[in-house]
């Protein structure tokens, strides 16, 4: 398949790039849920059944991926039995891209008839009784990338506006804690802070943000959730504790400690998204 070129990354950029990839896809009805997986945890995207996978260079609009442990796939298929979508990676400001091309998966997404999403990452840890390896239900979180993916003209169906009083949906998150609770899956609850990146926090940056009550920062979920707000998907998301973040830790942080973490969670999360599907 060869991508067609798409001018921005809009409503009706999204719905050219759903239309090139639905065929392909086999995308029929609604997906009970669309879900991104952050850095080291895409192992979900093997307990999909049935799946069809477009890569990224075949979509249009979509960039290649290009941070280790983001496989660059547009998922589709069933999990617990109920049909969803899946991105294995995301777009980051850090490599270069606009807030507004860092949510442009989620309009497509939406196109493709997703009205729930679940966004997971993997995020160092700021509050000081969190541990590495633990999942943490984002209740709220604080943009520090100092950009917003709905800057410019007000696209078609978005609200200009949106509310964030409340950007992950309460209901979805007793859901998932319920999930969790009966699994025997310890789940945390906190707020995730998403900075640009790709440096990470000094000890100073990291008091800063322990202040400003953040529990966990990482540099990515940000401009999806703000988008899918404005277009009025729901929001359910977990962050995967993969570090202390830094002058919490005797240890240097790497990118390779984030996918030794997420690859020793990866059963408990691959658990909590599987059954947060059946319970939907």
């Amino acid at each position: 398949m060869s991508p067609q070129p798409v001018i921005g990354a809009g409503a009706a950029a999204a719905r050219i790039a759903a239309e090139s990839v639905r065929t392909s896809l086999a995308v029929r009805g609604e997906p009970v849920l669309a879900i991104i997986l952050g850095s080291g945890l895409g192992g979900l995207a093997a307990h999909i059944g049935g799946a069809r996978r477009v890569p990224f260079r075949d979509i249009p609009g979509f960039p290649a991926a290009t941070v280790h442990g983001h496989a660059g796939e547009l998922i589709s298929g069933t999990l617990a039995g109920r049909p969803v979508l899946a991105l294995a990676g995301r777009f980051h400001l850090y490599e270069g891209h606009s807030a507004r091309l860092a949510g442009f998966s989620v309009r497509v997404l939406h196109a493709l008839g997703a009205k729930t999403l679940f966004v997971s990452n993997a995020a160092g840890g700021v509050n000081r009784t969190f541990a590495a390896g633990d999942l943490m239900s984002i209740a709220d979180h604080i943009n520090l990338m100092w950009r917003n993916p709905l800057e410019g003209p007000v696209e078609e169906g978005d609200e200009r506006f949106p509310d964030m009083s409340a950007p992950y949906d309460a209901a979805l998150r007793a859901t998932l804690r319920e999930v969790a609770l009966a699994s025997g899956i310890s789940l945390r609850e906190g707020v995730y802070a998403g900075l640009l990146g790709p440096s990470y926090e000094t000890p100073a940056e990291v008091r800063m943000l322990e202040r400003m009550g953040a529990d966990a920062v990482g540099m990515s979920t940000v401009p999806e959730v703000i988008v899918a707000r404005a277009i009025g998907m729901r929001v359910v998301g977990v962050s995967c504790i993969t570090n202390l973040a830094s002058g919490l830790s005797l240890t240097a942080l790497s990118h390779d400690e984030v996918i030794d973490t997420t690859t020793r969670v990866a059963d408990r999360f691959e658990a909590l998204v599987t059954d947060f599907a059946a319970a939907l």
